[in-house]
Parts: structure tokens; C-alpha cells; sequence
């Protein structure tokens, strides 16, 4: 046995103000991002991140330059994420305003029995519903800003004339967008749609019918390709348009070919979402972690060079949100990957008869029905114990997310499948090895320079720059949140 020795530290040792990784020091965590010059360095309590050179690693360690800078202003870090995950309020709603589908689609997370046979919401009970919203929100949210109401399902535009009517009873009231499958929007109902400014989002899953219809049919059977394709061309320049591509095992190989064909037929944005494994036939479909990163970083980096060669941005908003996220934590746009998420806080979702979910991947589930709209006080259906299974799901609780640097750039969605698929609130969701690569990829875009091409114009309007490593005395490179 041997033992080190050490020499006795002098009375006139200088220590220093702090330790980093140690004490009341920050906490930098050095991640691999699997780029050749440069590592990240994460504290993963607040999302400050730096991107150093590998060299230079053992001195930001050692507690100086980039480490003491941050030091002063970490507790402002933490404030700011604190507030992000647990002091923003209720400004959303999703509304099914039917249970029913005219598709039925592989991975749905609405059970078959409601999609096939569920009820409409009347348009008086439509109606109403946003009224008492109204009220709820006059009193919370802040002057000029208009919630948002977005009619979703199911397919809600087999229950068109109460959605009309509700967008023209309060248009000016609230920003209204839907989520539609295309294969029922027409002329009239796209012109209608847009005159009011509304977002639509339609749902494609491959460029042609032999990829896109393996996954998305009619309950015949039949494919619905040309359908959503007549949809995207009355939508054809709407800035207010997006296409989601659910991304399944069916339609992996062709995402590279998917950003082309969303790209030449000029959408403004789409989303590659990884499928939503809440329901078992979502998860016969689930592509592997490791192949769907080999597949959807190829397929970003195509937009990219789409861009370069026209001019033209297709941003890949599930993508952009992550990016964005790591610039700035309160400029993402969708609270999917932020833990806990938006679901029960930030938003809910609203039955056809009233009831209250925390988000519609819970419709279907019963022991997530937190209230009535139409019986019960929102703030009491907000604290409920069925929303408090979301809201109370938090990273630092799940294993192997209380270890992870990158847990508030990942969140380790989503609530509903890990509760469904894994078994727990307290387990990760479906993909955690991929969010993982689409983060180390984010940092390697920061660390060549290109991450601003993969961003929506504009994206960081409202955002306050509270540390950046370029105008620090002495520092330099990417340090930023």
C-alpha cells in the first residue's frame, strides 16, 4: 500500500475565492460534443454553457478566466431558468372540439374507440367554453397579449362550422391556430382560415405516396397523400403555415428526401417530431435512437444547404427550439423539451364534453382528467392531483436525467409515454440517446459559426444577452445564455 504525500500548504498560500466543481463554486460539467477543437462546458443547475477549446480545458477547471466571470452572475442564471420552469402561467388552450378522425393513423395517441365513434362539442358549448377562457385569462394575462386557442384532435375540421364560428365570435380575443390532417380543408375553408390570420398545421410523413401512406390512412385503408398536398398548395405562400412529418420507422430513410420536398414546395417551416410512443401502436413503429440520429442530422443539414444554395430558410422548428434553447432559454417556442414541460402550466387541453387534461397525449387516460371547464374553476383543475403528476415531473428526479449536463436542454419528454411506455413519471421518455445527439449537434453548429442559419428570423426579439464570452475582458469564443 503507498500513500501520496504532499507537501504542507504554507500559512502564506493564497486560496482562491472559490473551487469550481466543489463548494459554492459553479458547477461546469465538460461535455464531448464530438467536434475537433472545442468541448462544452455546462452548468447543468442554471444552462450556462461555454464552448472551450480542448486546450484550454484544465484552466477553466482551475477556476479562472471563463469560470470567474461566470461566477458573478451565476445565481441571475438560475433565477431566470427557476422562473422558466416553474413561474410562467396558463396561456394556452388545445381543444378537441371532436373525438372523431377521418384517419386512423398507426401512432395516434387517441384511443381507436374514441376516434371512430366519439362526440362532437357543439358550437353553443364551443362558444361558451371560450367565453369562461376569457374570463380566466382577462384577469391573468398581461395587457396586449392574447392567449392562444388551438384546435386540435382528432381532426377538427370534421367539426368545421362550430371552429368557424368560435374564431369569428372572438377574433381580436385570441391568436387561433389548427392542427389539421388537410385531407378536409378546401378553398373556402383555407381562405377563411387565413383572412382570420390563423396558424394551420398540416400532417405529411413522406414526400410520396408509398412512404407517407404506410403510416397515414383513411379507415378504409386508403392513402391520403394528394389529399394534404392539395392543402399545402392552398396554403402556398401563408406565412402562418407549418407541416408536421411525424417521424416513425416507416418513413426514417426518407427524412433528407422529406426537407427537399417541404423546401421546393416553399413552406416556411416544418417539424420532424419524433413519434409520440404513448400508445402501443406508436411503439411497433418507434425507430432506434442511434438510427434516427444517423437519419435526422443528415436530413437538417440538407435545409441547410438548401439555404445556402437559395437563399431560402426552411427552419426545422422542433430543431430551431432546441438551438434556440441553448442560446437562450426563454426564447424557445414550444415547452416540450423544458422540464417539467408546458403541459398543466403552460397549457391544457379541452375535451369535447369539458374535460381537462394536462395535454392532449393524456386525453384517453382517465386518471388525467384533472376537472369539468364548464364545473370546475381552472386554478383548481391547474392544481389537481392528475395535473401535478405533469407539473411535478421534474429531471432532477429521474434517473439518468439528475446526471445529465444537458437535462434542461432535453427536459427528457415526454411525461405521457414514460407514464405509458416506461412505466413511471419518474422515467425517461422514448428517445433519450437522440435528444442527446441533437443537442451535441447544436453545439457543433455553435462552434463553426453556423447555428443563426438554422434559426427562424428574429428568434431572439425580447431575449436579454446576460453573458457573452466575446465581450468579456480577456475571454473569447462562445459563452452565452
Amino acid at each position: 500500500m503507498s500513500q501520496a504525500v504532499h507537501p504542507a500548504a504554507s500559512s502564506e498560500t493564497a486560496f482562491p475565492a472559490f473551487r469550481v466543481n466543489s463548494g459554492d463554486g459553479p458547477s461546469l460539467v465538460p461535455l464531448d460534443i464530438g467536434h475537433a477543437s472545442h468541448l462544452a462546458v455546462i452548468d447543468p443547475d442554471s444552462a450556462f454553457w461555454a464552448l472551450v477549446p480542448r486546450e484550454d480545458l484544465a484552466e477553466t477547471l482551475e477556476g479562472r478566466g471563463l469560470a470567474a466571470a461566470y461566477q458573478t452572475r451565476a445565481a441571475r442564471f438560475k433565477d431566470e431558468m427557476r422562473a422558466l420552469r416553474f413561474g410562467l402561467g396558463l396561456s394556452a388552450v388545445y381543444v378537441n372540439p371532436t373525438e372523431r378522425c377521418n384517419l386512423n393513423c398507426a401512432y395516434c395517441y387517441i384511443p381507436e374507440r374514441m376516434r371512430r365513434d366519439g362526440e362532437h362539442m357543439s358550437a353553443e358549448r364551443l362558444l361558451s367554453a371560450l367565453e369562461i377562457l376569457r374570463g380566466y385569462f382577462k384577469e391573468r394575462m398581461p395587457e396586449g397579449r392574447l392567449p392562444q386557442i388551438i384546435f386540435h384532435g382528432a381532426e377538427p375540421l370534421l367539426n368545421k362550422e362550430a371552429v368557424f364560428e368560435a374564431i369569428s365570435a372572438f377574433h381580436g380575443v385570441y391568436r387561433f391556430g389548427v392542427q389539421t390532417n388537410g385531407t378536409l380543408l378546401d378553398e373556402e375553408g383555407a381562405r377563411f382560415l387565413m383572412d382570420h390570420g390563423a396558424g394551420v398545421g398540416l400532417s405529411l410523413d413522406g414526400p410520396e405516396p408509398k412512404v407517407a401512406d404506410r403510416t397515414r390512412k383513411t379507415w378504409a385503408g386508403n392513402g391520403v397523400h394528394a389529399s394534404v398536398l392539395r392543402a399545402m398548395d392552398l396554403l402556398a405562400g401563408y406565412p402562418g403555415h407549418n407541416v408536421i412529418c411525424t417521424v416513425t420507422r416507416e418513413n426514417l430513410e426518407s427524412l433528407t428526401a422529406m426537407v427537399e420536398f417541404f423546401h421546393a414546395r416553399k413552406a416556411p417551416s416544418a417539424m420532424l417530431n419524433m413519434v409520440r410512443c404513448t400508445l402501443p401502436g406508436a411503439r411497433d413503429i418507434k425507430p432506434g435512437d442511434a438510427e434516427a440520429a444517423r437519419a435526422f442530422i443528415p436530413a437538417l443539414e440538407r435545409s441547410h444547404r438548401l439555404y445556402l444554395e437559395t437563399g431560402r430558410k426552411l427552419v426545422i422548428a422542433n430543431f430551431a427550439n432546441i438551438l434556440a434553447a441553448i442560446y437562450a432559454p426563454t426564447a424557445r417556442r414550444l415547452m416540450c423539451d423544458i422540464s417539467p414541460c408546458g403541459g398543466g402550466r403552460v397549457f391544457f387541453a379541452l375535451a369535447p364534453d369539458g374535460g381537462m387534461y394536462p395535454c392532449g397525449e393524456f386525453v384517453g387516460l382517465p386518471g388525467f382528467r384533472g376537472g369539468n371547464l364548464f364545473t370546475d374553476p381552472v386554478d383548481a383543475v391547474l392544481a389537481s392531483k392528475a395535473f401535478s403528476q405533469v407539473t411535478g415531473r421534474k429531471v432532477e428526479d429521474i434517473e439518468p436525467c439528475r446526471r445529465c449536463a444537458i437535462r434542461h436542454f432535453c427536459g427528457s419528454p415526454c411525461p405521457a409515454e414514460a407514464h405509458e411506455m416506461r412505466g413511471g413519471m419518474d422515467k425517461t421518455g422514448a428517445f433519450c440517446a437522440f435528444y442527446g445527439e441533437q443537442v451535441r449537434f447544436a453545439f457543433r453548429l455553435i462552434a463553426d459559426g453556423r447555428a443563426g442559419d438554422f434559426l427562424w428570423d428574429g428568434w431572439d426579439a425580447g431575449t436579454e444577452t446576460l453573458f457573452d464570452a466575446a465581450t468579456e475582458p480577456g475571454l473569447g469564443g462562445e459563452a452565452r445564455s
